[in-house]
């Protein structure tokens, strides 16, 4: 299977078979690194340019320590160090940093953004995070589940929260793309794109897998493998929004009764940050504001044997390694 030169910009691009060499790939590149194999051969001297519009700590650690890994230099490019959509074009950067650069990593708002850089790099162009998608994510998140479980094919997820945006919309990808049955579990007003749910239901024709949209936590949630939120606030959304959101979806909450109901062998997985305690500056603003000491998800799910999140935080890195290996 050949992916070089193929841009990485959201699941549904791919066939089911892609997707799973990716994943393969890396465990392979995981076990070689756990191994204190050296990896360094594979792209030596080539360059690649980071490009956040969106602060990170997983994803960018995750590219440099990946390209520093494979023999690459990355270049890291904050909103104060590029001209991108302000003074220069979308499509002029991309055809400058095309020219510079073996790849180009791009994190940040409406996903038009890193498809129009795509559009004119010449180079293959990741995506590390849109509005609308996040497959960087749920690669690492697919790794973690088959560590945990041996397999992925009909494995249930439930997804809890505020499913409209990437990570609701990755996950349901991956599940359609890999045969699991994916669960949006929310307050109605706040189900995934009907588009996006068709695409990925025509997706999940061809493997089995399955889509459903519910808002009764407990059917939601009985007998599932893997329970899944998220923030219920994106990163640059006003803080008036807190209120409303917590409002409509604090009965989506991942806590004890979740877990109990999902089952024994039911693991918690949330990207991260997470908001479970008081730790944090928002966590304590939110206390002061409202009186919750958590919010997506209790500390004691979040601390408990069925958590699992920095096993896929960890997975961050090997599944980006593997994304940048097989495209350049």
């Amino acid at each position: 299977m050949n992916l070089k030169n193929r841009n990485f910009l959201k699941l549904l691009d791919f066939t089911p078979e892609e997707v799973m060499y990716f994943i393969d790939h890396a465990a392979e590149l995981k076990a070689m690194k756990k191994a204190g194999q050296s990896t360094a051969d594979h792209h030596a001297g080539k360059n690649i340019a980071l490009i956040f519009e969106k602060t990170s700590t997983r994803t960018r650690c995750s590219f440099e320590i990946a390209a520093n890994d494979l023999g690459m230099h990355s270049t890291f490019l904050d909103p104060s160090a590029s001209q991108i959509g302000k003074k220069e074009s979308i499509a002029d950067t991309a055809r400058v940093l095309g020219r510079m650069f073996d790849g180009i990593e791009y994190r940040g708002f409406d996903h038009s953004i890193v498809e129009e850089i795509a559009k004119y790099a010449g180079v293959p162009v990741w995506n590390g995070l849109t509005n609308q998608w996040h497959p960087t994510q749920v690669l690492a998140d697919a790794l973690t589940i088959r560590e945990h479980f041996g397999h992925l094919k009909g494995i249930k997820l439930t997804y809890m929260g505020d499913a409209r945006y990437n990570m609701a919309d990755s996950l349901m990808a991956l599940c359609a793309k890999l045969g699991m049955h994916f669960t949006a579990c929310s307050n109605k007003n706040y189900f995934p794109d009907p588009a996006i749910v068709k695409a990925c239901e025509e997706a999940a024709a061809e493997t089995g897998a399955t889509i459903r949209l519910e808002d009764d936590v407990d059917k939601a949630t009985k007998g599932a493998d893997v329970i899944y939120t998220d923030v219920w606030v994106s990163m640059g959304e006003p803080d008036e929004i807190w209120e409303q959101r917590i409002h409509d979806l604090l009965p989506y909450q991942v806590n004890s009764h979740v877990m109990e109901n999902a089952g024994e062998q039911a693991v918690f997985m949330h990207c991260l940050p997470a908001f479970h305690d008081l730790n944090t500056k928002i966590g304590k603003q939110i206390y002061e504001k409202f009186g919750l000491t958590c919010m997506e998800v209790t500390d004691d799910v979040f601390e408990s044997k069925q958590s699992i999140v920095f096993d896929e935080a960890e997975n961050r890195m090997h599944t980006i390694k593997s994304v940048m290996d097989l495209t350049l």
